[in-house]
């Protein structure tokens, strides 16, 4: 029976070769010499750290480093949990953007519901952080593909796993 997953996972490697480019034109930048402005990649706690002196220059580093990521990867800003602006020592200003990986429950109920409500001949079922999808013919799985990709814009989806 023909199945596939609908995940979502991130290119770590593009992400952080992003975030390396958009340090180097943050060192680059005149405006920015002399201040305490970077950006630095934590892989293990999956998470994005900004550094600024003021929240001006934070939406600043943001202008460098999301065009970055979405060249390197599309919808990839999307998968990002923004955290409050924490006033550091004096008035410097940091800010932690989280990487969320994996559907959650919210959204893996969600597209169930889509997929069942569109009296499509498949199954759907939540497995971990996937959703896998199982139905008697190839077509059919195809456009489930195509209904998802267009109704759910919200968050980054990946299809894969797909089986015969």
């Amino acid at each position: 029976m023909p199945s596939f997953d609908i995940v979502s996972e991130s290119d770590m490697v593009a992400l952080k070769n992003a975030i390396e480019v958009a340090s180097r034109q943050i060192g680059n930048r005149y405006d920015f010499k002399g201040t305490s402005a970077a950006v630095e990649l934590d892989e293990k706690a999956k998470t994005i750290t900004m550094h600024g002196d003021s929240d001006f220059q934070l939406d600043q580093v943001k202008m460098i480093l999301f065009p970055e990521m979405e060249k390197k990867e599309h919808d990839s800003t999307k998968r990002l949990e923004h955290g409050d602006i924490q006033k550091v020592s004096g008035n410097k200003v940091k800010q932690v953007l989280q990487i969320k990986l994996g559907i959650e429950q919210d959204l893996a109920k969600k597209i169930i519901k889509l997929i069942k409500d569109s009296k499509l001949k498949v199954q759907a079922t939540i497995q971990g952080d996937t959703v896998r999808v199982s139905g008697a013919k190839r077509d059919v799985l195809q456009d489930t593909i195509a209904l998802v990709r267009k109704t759910i814009t919200d968050f980054p989806l990946q299809y894969q796993n797909f089986r015969d």
